[in-house]
Parts: C-alpha cells; sequence; structure tokens
C-alpha cells in the first residue's frame, strides 16, 4: 500500500454520525489548518483511499481528521470503528488553502467542514487573533470545541441547513471581520460566494474549499 503507515491514537464520537480520528503525525511532516491528507486503508483486504482535511490546529505529535460515518461507506464505518492501535496510510499534506495564524479569521462551514474551521479558528484564538465560526448544520458536529471557542471569546454562530438567509446574514454581518474561510459542498459553498458578493466583499479574497 503506498503512502506513509501511521498509528491511529484514538477514536472518538463528535457528533452524530461523526467521529475525530486522531493519528501519529509521521516524520518530517508538517501541515497547516486548510490542509488535507489522502487517507489509504484496506477494510475487507481492499485498498480504499479518501480525502480528508485536518481539524487540529496543529500537527505537533499527532493530527486529527474528522469523518462522517456513511453506514454503506466503504471506508468510514471502517474507521468509525477502530480502537486505536491499528495502521493506515497516509499522503500529504495537500492544498493551497492554509492559515499561518497571521490575520483574524471569518471561518464558514457546511456539514463536514466544521472540522477545518473549527482548527482554522482555534488556530487563530491561540495566536491572539479574533475569529468568528458560522456553522450551518441540522446536525452539528465538534460542539464541545464550538462552546470552547465561544467561552474563549471566538464568535461563534450554529444554523441549521433549512436557515440559508440567516447564513446570508451571519456573513454580511461579519464579512470585514478577518480573512474569509469557508468549507463545504458544492451548493453550500456556492451560495457563501454568492452571500459575500452581495454584503460588499469579494469572493474571489476568500479561501473556498468545495468539498464537491
Amino acid at each position: 500500500m503506498e503512502g506513509t503507515p501511521v498509528t491511529v491514537e484514538s477514536v472518538r464520537d463528535v457528533g452524530p454520525d461523526t467521529v475525530a480520528i486522531e493519528l501519529e503525525t509521521p516524520e518530517s511532516f508538517s501541515a497547516s489548518p486548510g490542509q488535507f491528507v489522502l487517507l489509504r486503508a484496506a477494510p475487507e483486504d481492499e485498498e480504499v483511499s479518501r480525502h480528508y482535511t485536518l481539524s487540529s490546529p496543529s500537527v505537533t505529535d499527532t493530527f486529527e481528521i474528522t469523518v462522517g460515518v456513511d453506514p454503506d461507506g466503504d471506508l468510514s464505518p471502517w474507521l468509525a470503528d477502530l480502537d486505536g492501535g491499528e495502521t493506515v496510510h497516509v499522503d500529504g499534506p495537500f492544498g493551497t488553502i492554509t492559515y499561518e495564524r497571521d490575520a483574524d479569521v471569518v471561518a464558514i462551514a457546511g456539514g463536514p467542514g466544521v472540522g477545518p474551521a473549527v482548527s482554522i479558528a482555534e488556530a487563530a484564538r491561540e495566536a491572539g487573533h479574533d475569529a468568528v465560526v458560522v456553522y450551518q448544520d441540522d446536525r452539528p458536529a465538534h460542539v464541545e470545541r464550538l462552546e470552547a471557542l465561544a467561552a474563549d471569546g471566538a464568535e461563534v454562530t450554529v444554523l441549521d441547513a433549512a436557515s440559508d438567509e440567516e447564513l446570508a446574514a451571519a456573513i454580511g454581518t461579519h464579512v470585514d471581520d478577518g480573512r474569509i474561510y469557508a468549507f463545504g459542498f458544492d451548493e453550500f459553498v456556492t451560495l457563501v460566494a454568492e452571500a459575500i458578493e452581495d454584503a460588499g466583499g469579494d469572493p474571489d479574497d476568500a479561501l473556498i474549499e468545495n468539498f464537491g
């Protein structure tokens, strides 16, 4: 199997059908919040690979990915059932969307985009910068980390999936409050880009990761 072998340190539930997987950081591995890795594993002795964006603010000894669990998926149910101590393989990091702890941030997330959004907001607060998180999901994940961010002074807004007008309003409120990052599926990030433009911002200046 290609990629670098790494040990699964832990797997924990972080929301409905969502787990956070902590992985051993390979030697010479360096990544910034916003980047992603290719994870390879062999459930049923057949290699399967998927891309996952980092959901930890740093990668010093371990790093984290957040996985939405599809009961019919080829990989995510297997990952969710791991106990820790198993080996998977990773390639990367990949991606040009990075946060270098150098600015205030507005992190906008739809569904599984909450992982990188939270990691960027945490990195910003650790570096002494302001952070805003706007998160749309009917079944929120990483609630404890969102609450911790709010307690630390970040402004956190969680919206249900039917609240597109509220999402646009929240983006309009914060469009000038920091460097904008957005993570989510195509329909969501398209709406985000439109809301940024409607609010007088430039969507081309936003760092937007489209999950497809």
